[in-house]
């Protein structure tokens, strides 16, 4: 069984930075495949130009092809999908917000802020290095080896409910029902503006970006990508944004975040997608300021993993997990409440 990637997880490959190099303020314009044969130890062309076309070469954070002339100042990036060190997970005594535990599974609320496993940037301060300190023995995936317990994963800027496997018996249990659509997973996403359809399903492809590699994106006519669903329902409308319940019935990469922005309207402050710029309303001054001041309350995309559902890997019990909204994001509500309401 494969790992199943969920909602905010990276898909089929992950990338880690191998290499960033600089070019001198008196380079002389030199292909891009010379150029990194010459910086970069035991390369050959041929694999260079392979990384090129598949996108792994970043130039001033762009894509471009192995004839692209090297120009002074410019910034080089090689990322590549194998880490750059091993896979040996530290453990680090680091508080768990555990919401049930048995002998096979348990059930954590991680907070906003958190990386779920070690990779590149973040080999440290992980929940998995929090796992691993907390409980010996977790099994590991087959080909998902250094992250002990992990059968979903969520983005490190939303919080939320996972779920983790304390035995080989639960892993495989809850492998097939991520890999079946069977879980129940629910978020809570404030996004700009109100949606025409007061609820609805999105059924569009996603994919990582042609043009950024750090962006999922949408491919309606589903020539490229794979297929995502995401049921969405409008809890709350607050003139400019609007609280949504989604409900995953597929687990792509960013997949609520991409599917929002498709839709026309991208969660609250999600940078990566467009939400983090005044998408409704004026930009006189007392609005910006407003707004500017629920960026800064909640500095982060506006996404929960509310809720969680599956059945009992061994006991076969029906078992279901509710979380409340984290502080920031009530905060966040209780201000547009109040906005809305004297404005």
């Amino acid at each position: 069984m494969s790992f199943d990637n969920t909602e905010e997880a990276e898909e089929s490959e992950e990338l880690f930075e191998h290499h960033r190099l600089v070019a001198s303020p008196n380079q002389e314009l030199l292909r891009l495949d010379k150029y990194l044969i010459t910086f970069l130890p035991n390369v050959t062309r041929s694999k260079v130009q392979a990384a090129i076309k598949e996108g792994y070469v970043l130039v001033n954070e762009q894509p471009v092809k192995s004839n692209y002339k090297v120009r002074p100042d410019d910034e080089i990036v090689v990322s590549l999908p194998t880490p750059p060190r091993d896979t040996d997970v530290h453990p680090e005594d680091i508080p768990l917000n555990i919401v049930y535990e048995d002998d096979y599974l348990l059930v954590v609320n991680k907070p906003a802020g958190m990386v779920v496993h070690p990779a590149y940037q973040n080999w440290s301060g992980t929940l998995v290095n929090a796992l691993v300190y907390h409980f010996q023995q977790l099994p590991h995936m087959q080909g998902n080896e250094g992250r002990p317990g992990l059968v979903h994963r969520i983005d490190k800027d939303t919080s939320g409910l996972l779920v983790i496997a304390k035995t080989e018996q639960a892993m495989t249990g809850l492998a097939k029902q991520f890999f079946h659509h069977s879980i129940e997973r629910t978020y809570l996403a404030l996004v700009w503006g109100e949606p025409e359809e007061p609820q609805g399903t999105i059924d569009v492809h996603l994919g990582r970006s042609l043009k950024d590699r750090r962006v999922t994106a949408a491919f309606p006519k589903g020539d490229v990508g794979r297929n995502a669903i995401t049921h969405y329902k409008v809890l709350r409308t607050l003139r400019y944004v609007s609280l949504l319940q989604c409900q995953l019935e597929t687990g792509r990469t960013h997949q609520i975040r991409a599917h929002m922005k498709y839709l026309g309207h991208p969660l609250f402050n999600d940078a990566l997608y467009g939400g983090s710029e005044i998408r409704k309303g004026t930009k006189f001054t007392k609005y910006k300021q407003f707004v500017d001041n629920c960026f800064k309350l909640m500095p982060r995309q506006s996404l929960h993993a509310k809720s969680l559902g599956f059945e009992h890997p061994v006991t076969k019990e029906q078992l279901f997990f509710d979380s409340e909204l984290p502080e920031d994001f009530q905060a966040v509500l209780a201000k547009w409440d109040h906005y809305v309401q004297y404005n």
